[in-house]
């Protein structure tokens, strides 16, 4: 009786938070049926007790996974001192996030935000700027088919899927799209009109689609020929996911862009977005252009110190770990016909499905693994940068159980 109890009480709890959102909430998101209430390095518990092991990390943001007792730590210190000074004063952490950001990433000026929506709103607005300067006309941002940049109307306007723009056109004037990794293309499309090139280095919302090292080269060039800013989207394939600190230092010898935004892992579930810009970049924002109330809080800047301070010496970690994963993902691909490709780098693995994945998803869940799908048919995995050999054997075992459920319900297609 005890488990019947707790069942029925569990499911209490999840109608009675679903009644209080249905009936206070904007009804902008679709969630899964479960209450998660505490996690633990790379697992998360629901109000029951029951135990997932959480391969999509709050989107990216549990880069430490759960409950890491160095951010724990920090998060308690830092509270029981100051939590907000605003930017009107200095407080300790802005300056020296800066100057960590500054020497991983090669560029040297950092502005804080709180989302990566805000941090890529700050980079258009330099891009603009920027352009503008020279001349009137130079206002054109070039952007790529398949990309996702943000839900505000600035990074909205030069997000390449049309299913995210369409309830809110017109959006910015002067965003052009083009196809990535074509090079004819983005050479014909870069004009004397083009302020800005903007890139994902691996697709996300598109897919887990990487970005040819030679596309990411022409566009550098195109952009230094015709005076415009490169800025690349390290929001989620960047900040260690990839076992770099940014994405497009897989390129050897790098890519460097003139901005880079980032934000999902940074301050470990702190919100905190950044604009890293070089000075040719960081000179067209001057006083009073651009401001962020929340951005770069005392609380966030040391929690993100601390993060980098773990991030460096998990690095090769996470390329092994990646290695490992996509090597037990390929196996599964060779033993089900529904999975097409399996695409990404570190620990941003996408599994390319002839099927919907939905009801995969789902069927995770009910076996206690947390992954989604991103366009439509494509499987996501963001780990936790912590994860271990065991877990990964765990979530693959749970996956080949619900890929065999799959294909006997007969759509291996």
């Amino acid at each position: 009786m005890g488990t019947v109890s707790a069942v029925q009480e569990d499911a209490g709890i999840l109608d009675r938070i679903r009644q209080l959102e249905s009936e206070y909430l904007l009804q902008n998101y679709a969630r899964y049926p479960i209450v998660l209430q505490r996690g633990k390095g790379c697992y998360a518990y629901d109000v029951s007790g029951k135990r997932y092991l959480d391969f999509i990390a709050g989107i990216g943001v549990n880069a430490l996974g759960h409950a890491h007792p160095r951010i724990v730590k920090a998060v308690r210190s830092q509270a029981a001192l100051i939590l907000h000074t605003s930017n009107l004063y200095y407080h300790e952490y802005q300056g020296p996030l800066a100057q960590r950001l500054a020497r991983i990433s090669g560029l040297h000026r950092t502005f804080f935000s709180n989302s990566g929506t805000e941090a890529m709103e700050g980079a258009l607005k330099m891009v603009r700027s920027h352009g503008r300067k020279i001349s009137a006309d130079k206002i054109e941002i070039i952007a790529l088919h398949n990309s996702f940049h943000g839900r505000t109307f600035g990074a909205l306007s030069i997000t390449g899927q049309e299913k995210y723009r369409r309830d809110f056109e017109p959006l910015l004037a002067g965003a052009r799209f083009t196809a990535a990794n074509d090079i004819s293309a983005l050479e014909q499309i870069v004009t004397e009109r083009t302020a800005g090139i903007v890139i994902e280095w691996i697709q996300g919302e598109g897919g887990i689609c990487p970005i040819s090292t030679e596309f990411a080269r022409k566009a550098r060039e195109l952009a230094d020929r015709y005076d415009a800013l490169l800025v690349f989207d390290e929001i989620q394939c960047g900040v260690g996911r990839v076992g770099k600190y940014f994405a497009y230092q897989m390129a050897d010898p790098i890519v460097l862009p003139d901005i880079m935004v980032a934000a999902k892992p940074l301050a470990c579930g702190i919100p905190l977005g950044v604009i890293v810009a070089n000075e040719r970049a960081a000179a067209a924002i001057g006083p009073g252009m651009h401001g962020s109330t929340f951005g770069g809080g005392p609380l966030a800047c040391r929690v993100a110190i601390e993060f980098l301070e773990i991030l460096e010496t998990l690095l090769p970690h996470i390329e092994q770990a990646g290695n490992y994963f996509r090597a037990k993902l390929e196996d599964l691909r060779g033993r089900f016909s529904f999975i097409r490709e399996v695409r990404g780098h570190g620990l941003m693995i996408g599994v390319d499905l002839n099927i919907p994945g939905k009801q995969i998803v789902l069927d995770a869940m009910e076996q206690g693994l947390l992954i989604n799908c991103t366009h439509d048919t494509v499987l996501r995995f963001l780990p936790p940068y912590i994860v271990s050999e065991v877990e990964i054997d765990r979530g693959v075992r749970i996956l080949q159980k619900v890929f065999k459920a799959a294909a006997q319900r007969g759509v291996s297609g």
